[in-house]
């Protein structure tokens, strides 16, 4: 039996959609895959990278709330996801995201 993404602490609704976007659908799914690896993909699909959002994530996955991380721990978490957000800013999968919010915002499609 499967979970859903948003069984894992501090992930919800919106997170359970942004993770389904990027293939990955259940709990177990997200821990195999573990976050950086998870987060790579959510930015490939368009998602816009946010330090806090990646935090809450490996908190999450840790099973701690999303505001017990701090320090030089938080410091390191900041090192991981600047390595992560390199590779994708100005890439193919951002100017697809915005394209298609501008496409939405212009009636041409249905935003996601």
């Amino acid at each position: 039996m499967s979970n859903p993404v948003s069984s894992i602490p501090n992930l919800g609704p919106a997170s359970e959609q942004a993770f389904a976007r990027a293939g990955i659908t259940t709990a177990e799914e997200l821990r195999e895959l573990g976050p950086d690896e998870a987060y790579s993909r959510l930015l490939a699909t368009g998602s816009r990278p946010h330090f806090i959002g990646y935090y809450v994530l490996v908190m999450g996955l840790q099973g701690r709330p999303w505001n017990d991380c701090k320090g030089d721990e938080k410091k390191a978490l900041r090192k991981r996801f600047d390595k992560i957000c390199a590779g994708f800013n100005g890439s193919e999968a951002k100017l697809r995201a915005d394209l298609e919010a501008t496409l939405s915002f212009l009636g041409v499609i249905e935003r996601q």
